[in-house]
């Protein structure tokens, strides 16, 4: 069973708002025409460290004792998450160890050491999630990315700001990594409104939820897509759980379509995302027509932690 409620996200932005900015949403004309349906955007590209991930971690740091602090805390994160922790952690004065894969982006392993957490690079997503649960039972505070419903709850502020500001929204598209973050926001927006349908977006290669929902359990995968933000190697019984009661559907997107609306989003929005934001962009594009002609489309942009030099790379490899 899903047992993170809407009120316990309410609750979570109250504690929060000090810590993190409140980002935009609004309606897009672009994304208006391109798909003939009113769509509106939840900048959270434009969070605080470039992503979604520091509300959650704002909230777990917040309930932690002083002696919990004193002891320090460990997370596994290849991404936005690793900075979100650095940052916050920094911020509230606590000793933070990030276990990251090796493949990990030069960017991301550059920014969560720049924000002062110790970076240490392990072989596979397996080693290092066991390594932090030793961590954890020595006395370090596992912020586990997307299995904690203190940071589900802190991430799903996101869907109660994006609901509060475009109150008469339809249909939301979420990315979905380990899937704490798109059932947090589901949700919050459920919570409010639940005739809203949300749709959780992954990428082909990152397809941990969609193989979860089809075995009817949590399977480990080997993620290869180019969205490694969404490359969570399992989703947990939790989210598994969330998915089944909040989402619509899980659509899945090709590499090229999120790279090639990454590009999109940089020329008609003027906003920066990373292809686990831009693919949301994607599904949309594949199922807009079949939408009803009155509905009002949510898009979430969920982070922005992406090198120039990276977007090159990618416009390159798929010759966009």
């Amino acid at each position: 069973m899903f047992d993170v409620t809407g009120s316990a996200i309410e609750a979570a932005l109250a504690r929060i708002r000090p810590h993190v900015r409140r980002t935009p949403a609004w309606e897009s004309p672009a994304l208006s025409e391109r798909f003939g349906r009113r769509v509106s955007v939840k900048l959270e590209c434009l969070q605080l460290g470039g992503s979604f991930k520091a509300r959650g971690v704002a909230a777990k740091l917040m309930e932690m004792d002083a002696a919990q602090r004193a002891r320090g805390v460990v997370a596994v994160s290849g991404g936005n998450h690793a900075i979100a922790v650095a940052r916050g952690a920094a911020a509230f004065g606590v000793d933070a160890l990030v276990l990251m894969p090796r493949v990990t982006a030069r960017f991301n392993i550059e920014e969560t050491e720049r924000h002062g957490a110790t970076v240490e690079l392990v072989d596979t997503a397996a080693e290092a999630f066991a390594k932090a649960e030793d961590l954890a039972a020595a006395g370090r505070t596992n912020l586990h990315a997307y299995d904690d419903p203190v940071i589900i709850a802190g991430n799903g502020t996101v869907g109660l700001e994006f609901i509060e500001d475009v109150p008469d929204l339809t249909h939301i598209f979420v990315s979905i990594g380990g899937g704490g973050f798109s059932t947090g926001v589901a949700a919050a927006i459920k919570a409010r409104r639940p005739q809203v349908q949300v749709v959780g977006v992954e990428t082909e290669g990152a397809e941990t939820m969609t193989s979860a929902l089809a075995a009817g359990h949590p399977v480990t995968i080997r993620p290869t897509s180019i969205a490694r933000t969404l490359g969570a190697p399992f989703v947990t019984e939790r989210t598994l759980a969330g998915a089944r009661a909040l989402l619509e559907r899980v659509d899945l997107v090709p590499d090229r379509e999120a790279v090639a609306d990454l590009l999109w989003l940089l020329q008609a929005e003027k906003v920066l995302c990373e292809p686990a934001a831009s693919c949301t962009v994607s599904a949309l594009a594949r199922c807009a027509a079949s939408l009803p002609a009155d509905a009002h489309v949510g898009v979430v942009l969920c982070g922005s932690n992406i090198a120039l030099a990276d977007v090159d790379a990618l416009k390159a490899q798929f010759g966009l």
